[in-house]
């Protein structure tokens, strides 16, 4: 999907409200909305935002990762097993 095909004024938002939201929810599409001649909104289905807030997560779990690497925050993964393995026997 290209986004620059799917840029609508507000106007055009409020005299096809129904149809956007079938389209999009049907086609998992994003539509930009304008105001002024600047961009202003994003409409998108709700699948789609859930998925895109999962991968932002996702992302920032990988970064704060790959700084605790750089900054020498890691323990050897045999360290840590055995750790887990002794928190739960002692359960």
């Amino acid at each position: 999907m290209k986004l620059s095909t799917q840029i609508k004024p507000i106007s055009y938002l409020k005299a096809h409200t129904a149809e956007i939201a079938r389209t999009i929810g049907n086609h998992h599409n994003t539509m930009v909305i304008t105001q002024n001649g600047e961009a202003k909104f994003i409409i998108q289905d709700i699948e789609t935002f859930e998925q895109t807030q999962e991968t932002l997560a996702l992302l920032k779990i990988l970064a704060l990762g790959t700084k605790q690497i750089e900054e020498g925050k890691t323990k050897p993964a045999s360290d840590v097993f055995s750790r887990l393995r002794d928190i739960h026997k002692d359960r």
